[in-house]
């Protein structure tokens, strides 16, 4: 009876460390830069794993926006963006 009680303690053991291993690779592997990425303010795709810089519509179709308002908050934001970005001197 002895036996079978230490085998049992040594597999439940196993069983918790793998668990563990598990769990903390979980959190490296998705988790992690999920956070790193949304905290830069980007955006975070969790099937291709990749973290995207959100693009206005506008750069990318070349029209421009026809409201005025709405186009001075848009270039303030991609200026706001752009000196973010960039590492300061």
């Amino acid at each position: 009876m002895s036996r079978i009680i230490d085998r049992l303690k040594l597999v439940f053991l196993g069983v918790f460390v793998l668990s563990l291993v598990a769990i903390f690779a979980y959190q490296a592997y998705v988790v992690w830069p999920a956070e790193r990425c949304e905290a830069q303010g980007d955006w975070w795709d969790p099937d291709g794993r990749v973290c995207a810089r959100p693009v206005l519509i506008s750069d990318i179709t070349g029209r421009t926006i026809p409201e005025r308002k709405a186009a001075e908050q848009a270039a303030a934001a991609a200026k706001a963006e752009a000196e973010k970005a960039a590492p300061a001197p």
